[in-house]
């Protein structure tokens, strides 16, 4: 069996950087594929995380480091097949100010009437990619603890949960640290044992838990879900172990990173955010750019984090970020897997 079925990555997720210019029906070209799902974020500026979707449409607008609603400011106002279109909103387009936006492909419609499939016990619908391991999935919240199917076809290794309705945190269920509990992608704080958040359940290759909580499963409410399973050669949710030294930790994913996100789950801190287009690619002495999920802080730069090898990362800071001596959680998407499906490696930095 070949190592991977993805040699180039970059069809299904890449990292696009721009500068604003305050125009109305503005063109972001150079994504490569016609996204799905945009998260977008100032680099010069202290403004929220902007996310959105095909499934929700492009303006409706949630944000990572807010609990807020869905709102609709039709700043992203049309998704096209190499990029998007913006409106002159600030968040998205100001005048001069630096932006990156953080984009994955799915693009086939799904859909599962449990009345006819079996599947799960809420219907839902959304849009998928069984190769690359990702889906955004759409339901009316029950209320009640159930299951939603994600349409992956395998195991979900982590899932973030937004109530599109209400005032609600982000929650994140991950496989990771027995299922079950959760973590707030809103916020800095560790695993919570709740069970009304995803009912102490395990996700399936089918269908993931949800809970009675509002966050997860708002009665009536719509809720909107981002999938991820493990895919070799492009995409790892992965744990490891900081150890507070300079000398870290070396975490392998078995290609060389496009985008890294890490988190504590055993302690309060952010989730910390790295990518290959701001990040040094000659793993100098340079910092490497970053941002927190959670907060609305213009990009950040600390002392050198990581080092982004061609099987992995290695851990170059003893800070509380990516080091504290806590245990991690991360999710990492390729810029190009260690060996391709022809059995060529990568070359290393």
């Amino acid at each position: 069996m070949a190592y991977t079925t993805i040699d180039d990555p970059t069809i299904y997720f890449n990292t696009k950087l721009y500068t604003g210019n305050a125009t109305d029906d503005t063109t972001i070209s150079g994504v490569g594929f016609q996204s799905d799902w945009t998260w977008i974020k100032s680099r010069s500026d202290a403004s929220w995380h902007q996310v959105t979707d095909s499934v929700r449409g492009a303006g409706n607008v949630i944000s990572t480091n807010s609990n807020g609603a869905e709102s609709n400011f039709s700043s992203l106002k049309s998704f096209n097949s190499d990029g998007f279109v913006l409106s002159d909103n600030s968040n998205f387009n100001g005048n001069g100010v630096t932006f990156a936006s953080w984009n994955w492909k799915m693009g086939t419609s799904f859909s599962n009437d449990t009345s006819a499939t079996g599947v799960g016990s809420i219907d839902s619908s959304g849009s998928i990619n069984t190769t690359a391991g990702q889906s955004i999935i759409s339901w009316t919240g029950s209320g009640s603890a159930g299951s939603v199917a994600h349409g992956l076809g395998a195991q979900p290794q982590i899932v973030f949960v937004k109530n599109r309705s209400d005032t609600a945190s982000w929650n994140v269920y991950t496989v990771i640290g027995g299922g079950g509990k959760g973590l707030f992608l809103n916020e800095q704080n560790g695993f919570d044992s709740d069970s009304s958040y995803f009912n102490n359940g395990t996700a399936s290759t089918t269908t993931f838990p949800v809970g009675t909580a509002n966050t997860a499963n708002g009665s009536s409410d719509n809720m909107i879900a981002y999938c991820f399973a493990n895919v070799k050669g492009y995409s790892k949710i992965f744990q490891y172990e900081g150890n507070s030294n300079s000398d870290g930790t070396y975490i392998h994913l078995g290609f060389k990173s496009a985008f890294i996100m890490v988190k504590p789950v055993d302690a309060s801190d952010n989730w910390v955010m790295f990518d290959n287009k701001r990040h040094d690619a000659k793993n100098s002495s340079t910092s490497p750019f970053f941002n927190y999920a959670n907060k609305d802080f213009a990009e950040t730069t600390d002392t050198k984090q990581i080092d982004i090898t061609s099987t992995g990362f290695k851990i170059r800071s003893s800070g509380n970020t990516v080091n504290r001596s806590s245990t991690f959680i991360g999710m990492a998407f390729a810029e190009s897997p260690f060996v391709n499906s022809k059995g060529v490696p990568t070359n290393a930095r």
